[in-house]
């Protein structure tokens, strides 16, 4: 008798209350999750289901939510079905007795809960269910919540069943660098039952907590397997993907025309990208390697503002320079050292950028220019340099180039629209000096011997060889101080400092 007790304890009220209806906050019964804490009164002194099943993508046009719907409830009459949009699906859903439609969007004469999706589940599991599943057998879910609670509350927080379709389901190992801006996803050990990742390709029933998933910043994001796992991965969560019990889904491809299709990969591309920016993901690296990007491209403006006292806002939010603009900067750098190679300007790295390539062999991490010496005396041999007394001037190529307004120097951008760029410092040799006839107040803006560019010396720099000078130590000793290759630090300590338990690599 004390064993029945216990078992039924662990239920939880029935979910599909009628939210509209509510009131106060207080009418809400059973185990509710909001920020981690139970809403209501009552946890449940009654057997009720655990599990609610939910049905998030789907498109309006073509789908098969009704389908899914009633092969569950043929199976599992008592959970509580939810499909989820964004808007009113139009044409309406055809939902059979038992299932609801949950509305994301707001409407300005509903209470606030009819809307939030965790005041609709009142379970202590969420079952996401793709369309066009269906539900062979009730056995299938109870499998799921025996796995989900074997793992103890370890890092396994949620467990996965493949659906039967023409591609396999793949476990992925997901590396999300905020600091970075990527998402690195590689594969993983597939196809063996309880095969463990932390993220997942391809379709699958997840079932997870209820109040793990409405602790995430957002739950139900689209396009769904993505937002989830790029979350859940922060956490250090993990899935477990089962080799069985597998669900059918008969109604593949899901869509019947071509035309359909391509609405379907426009909506996904979109949604993508979407989620990705909100996310701050501006580079994502697939299991295969390429890279998708999201962040500025030669045709927009690059991803930050007017830089002040050094300190790129960026830096104000704990993040480096995003690679979308590393990558800009990076395909400058090569695109001006082989003009002025070929055109026979002397050049070498400078100030930070030279920096860079004693410590990285490529741009610093939080860099968002790059600097290069050059010889006053050469500027006549480069056609792009000589004749920018005023104005500017665009090349074949897009990039622009400039006599920068700021002080006696050049700048080259990546583009009209993106102003990430290269700056071309000249210098003239007086009494064996190197120096300038106007200056910046940059600390390293100083002059120094002719001597560290007799000879110049090839370094690694942005993935190319470029030139430096001969002793790069004592070059950027003189113009940082001792000890700077050692020691890095942001532009200017004094506006926002490095976290130096935070290394470079991690």
């Amino acid at each position: 008798m004390m064993e029945k007790r216990r078992e039924q304890s662990k239920g939880l009220k029935k979910a599909s209350l009628p939210v509209a209806g509510l009131g106060a906050m207080g009418n809400l019964v059973g185990g509710s999750i909001v920020g981690g804490a139970k809403i209501g009164g009552l946890e449940g002194n009654m057997r009720g289901p655990r599990v609610t099943i939910l049905v998030l993508e789907f498109e309006d046009f073509e789908n098969y939510v009704g389908v899914v719907a009633r092969s569950f409830l043929r199976q599992r009459p008592e959970l509580p079905f939810l499909a989820v949009a964004e808007s009113p699906p139009y044409p309406p859903l055809a939902l059979p007795e038992g299932a609801r439609l949950l509305v994301l969007s707001p409407s300005p004469d509903q209470p606030p809960q009819t809307h939030r999706p965790e005041f609709n589940v009142q379970t202590e599991f969420v079952l996401l269910v793709p369309d066009g599943v269906e539900l062979d057998h009730g056995r299938q879910i109870e499998r799921l919540i025996r796995e989900l609670e074997g793992e103890g509350g370890g890092p396994v927080r949620l467990v996965a069943a493949p659906v039967l379709t023409r591609s396999a389901v793949q476990c992925l190992h997901l590396r999300v660098n905020l600091r970075e801006w990527t998402a690195t996803y590689t594969s993983a050990a597939s196809g063996s039952s309880g095969s463990v990742c932390t993220a997942l390709q391809g379709d699958a029933v997840v079932l997870i907590r209820t109040e793990d998933l409405f602790n995430l910043s957002v739950p139900l994001g689209r396009p769904l397997m993505s937002s989830l796992f790029v979350q859940t991965s922060l956490r250090g969560w993990k899935v477990k993907l089962l080799e069985g019990p597998s669900f059918s889904a008969s109604h593949r491809p899901l869509f019947s025309s071509a035309h359909n299709q391509w609405k379907v990969d426009s909506r996904l591309k979109d949604a993508t990208s979407h989620l990705m920016r909100s996310f701050g993901m501006k580079r994502v690296v697939l299991p295969d390697g390429r890279d998708q990007w999201f962040g500025c491209s030669k045709e927009t403006p690059r991803c930050f503002g007017t830089v002040r006292d050094d300190t790129p806002e960026y830096l104000y939010l704990e993040r480096w320079t995003p690679p979308c603009c590393l990558r800009a900067l990076r395909e400058t750098t090569k695109y001006v050292i082989n003009i002025l190679e070929s055109s026979g300007v002397r050049y070498w790295l400078e100030g930070g950028s030279l920096l860079g390539a004693a410590r990285h062999q490529d741009i610093i991490p939080w860099d968002y220019d790059v600097d290069f010496g050059i010889y006053l005396e050469d500027i006549p041999n480069c056609d792009y340099l000589k004749n920018l007394d005023s104005g500017s001037l665009v090349d074949a190529n897009g990039y622009v180039w400039e006599r920068a307004v700021e002080g006696d120097f050049y700048r080259v951008q990546y583009s009209e629209a993106n102003h990430l760029h290269v700056d071309l410092w000249p210098f003239y040799p007086r009494n064996g000096v190197m120096t300038r006839d106007t200056w910046t107040e940059h600390k390293q803006d100083v002059e120094f011997p002719e001597h560290f560019l007799q000879p110049l010396v090839p370094m690694q720099f942005a993935g190319i060889t470029a030139y430096g000078p001969n002793n790069h130590r004592a070059f950027l000793e003189l113009k940082f101080g001792e000890g700077v290759i050692e020691n890095p630090q942001y532009p200017n300590p004094a506006k926002k400092r490095l976290d130096r338990s935070r290394t470079l690599g991690s």
